[in-house]
């Protein structure tokens, strides 16, 4: 479902196989993958990214990195680190936003006009879905509003569930 004069859509996929010039990898603070989302993108991506990842030293929590794509279809992968949840005392939703700012930004300083993300920190990590896709969205919308180059971003979902979460917070704040 495309949202935003079609500069948002949100779908049920594999980042994985997304023909865009940047994706997004909900990864852990080492970089050096691990399960779901990051150790999807690092199996499809090749032996290059984790030789690549070990070269930046870590991400903190809230920010993000980029690197090449490799075997994927997508020319970069940006390594987002998002929060565990700890019950939103901790600033879970600051921290959250900053994945999706931090990417965006680092997008448009290396020409990515279309990115996908998936639904950062709602898996192992254990952020409410309801509440990071209110987060993730209107952060993503605000974003969009001054930087006209990105083109398309895809909220890549994990599963028909989740996508309709997404679909049901942005008819909700878009």
């Amino acid at each position: 479902m495309e949202f935003l004069g079609g500069r948002l859509e949100i779908i049920d996929g594999d980042i994985t196989k997304l023909k865009v010039d940047a994706i997004v990898n909900a990864a852990n603070k080492s970089l050096l993958g691990g399960g779901g989302v990051d150790g999807a993108i690092h199996r499809a991506a090749g032996p290059g990214l984790l030789e690549e990842t070990r070269g930046l030293g870590g991400c903190n929590t809230g920010e993000a990195k980029i690197t090449g794509g490799y075997d994927l279809p997508a020319k970069y992968v940006i390594h987002a680190v998002g929060p565990v949840w700890h019950g939103g005392n901790s600033n879970e939703d600051g921290l959250l936003a900053g994945c999706y700012t931090n990417s965006l930004q680092l997008a448009v300083e290396n020409d990515v006009r279309t990115i996908a993300f998936p639904s950062i920190s709602t898996g192992v990590y254990g952020f409410p879905i309801e509440r990071a896709s209110r987060v993730a969205l209107g952060g993503i919308a605000r974003f969009l509003e001054d930087h006209e180059t990105i083109e398309k971003v895809v909220c890549c979902c994990y599963g028909r569930a989740d996508e309709k979460v997404y679909e049901t917070t942005a008819n909700e704040v878009l």
